[in-house]
């Protein structure tokens, strides 16, 4: 369940990188949602 959370969460990263830049405040938020959730799974995996 969680995969399919953190892949949606990469694939909405993706979209908002092609319309807005890879620098805008919407990808990097995005981005920054998306390594939250890749840690929560580190720390649930130790």
């Amino acid at each position: 369940m969680l995969h399919n959370v953190i892949e949606k969460k990469r694939m909405q990263m993706i979209y908002l990188a092609s319309i807005t830049g890879m620098t805008s405040k919407k990808t990097v938020k995005c981005s920054q949602e998306l390594d939250e959730l890749l840690n929560l799974v580190q720390i649930l995996n130790h």
